[in-house]
């Protein structure tokens, strides 16, 4: 069996996760480093891509459990979460919204063609929805599954650090502030550095992706 791409993988982010723990800087981030680093070895090598996941198709496996696994840290903080219901239920409506909003408008200011603004609009949820979600309203699939990669690695990368400049201390507000905007990716940052923080942005993640499949079909011939 090839575990190319597991030990590829395993090493890169264990090694860049060393020099991260060593200088917290966003520009070190492991997850970032480590595609980019993969990407570079397989096109210096001639390595196809497919090749590549078909190697470390044991990682994409882990990923179901590991979302599943978000509702350990959900259930031990049920009693705080409750408390903020509603809280969390406007988050994600204003969150979900805006993401949706300042991608369509963003790219309207700079008269992008309107397949390009149905690709970008659902970029905030994970990528099974989101392609979903684009297909269903005219976009094109493989380039918003790129778009949500991207947001998920600027989240991981900087989430927490532009919180800290913004001085937004609640934890509630910063999990889910992360879970709204980017997803998975960053879910799985904010989760090593505070628990309740990390249950709420999986829940966050989970309720945007819900929110964002049910209303942007809604609207989106209203916004192009």
């Amino acid at each position: 069996m090839n575990i190319f791409g597991v030990f590829l993988t395993f090493f890169l982010y264990t090694a860049f996760s060393w020099v991260y723990a060593k200088k917290r800087t966003p520009a070190l981030n492991p997850v970032l480093l480590s595609i980019v680093t993969i990407a570079v070895i397989l096109k210096a090598t001639g390595i196809k891509y497919e090749e590549y996941m078909e190697s470390a198709k044991f990682l994409s496996f882990l990923l179901g459990p590991a979302v599943v696994s978000l509702a350990i840290p959900l259930y031990k903080q049920l009693s705080i979460i409750r408390e903020y219901k509603k809280e969390i239920a406007v988050g994600v409506v204003v969150g979900g919204s805006t993401a949706i909003l300042s991608a369509v408008y963003m790219l309207k200011a700079f008269h992008a063609p309107e397949i390009l603004q149905r690709s970008f609009a659902p970029k905030s949820v994970t990528t099974a929805i989101a392609m979903g979600v684009s297909e269903k309203i005219g976009g094109i699939p493989p380039l918003t599954a790129v778009l949500v990669i991207l947001t998920g690695i600027l989240g991981n990368a900087l989430a927490p650090e532009l919180l800290n400049i913004f001085r937004v201390r609640d934890r509630v507000a910063r999990g889910l502030a992360t879970g709204v905007s980017s997803h998975g990716l960053g879910t799985a940052r904010i989760i090593t550095e505070d628990e309740l923080a990390g249950a709420v942005s999986g829940l966050g993640m989970a309720l945007n992706g819900v929110y964002t499949a049910f209303i942007l079909p809604a609207i989106i011939n209203f916004l192009v």
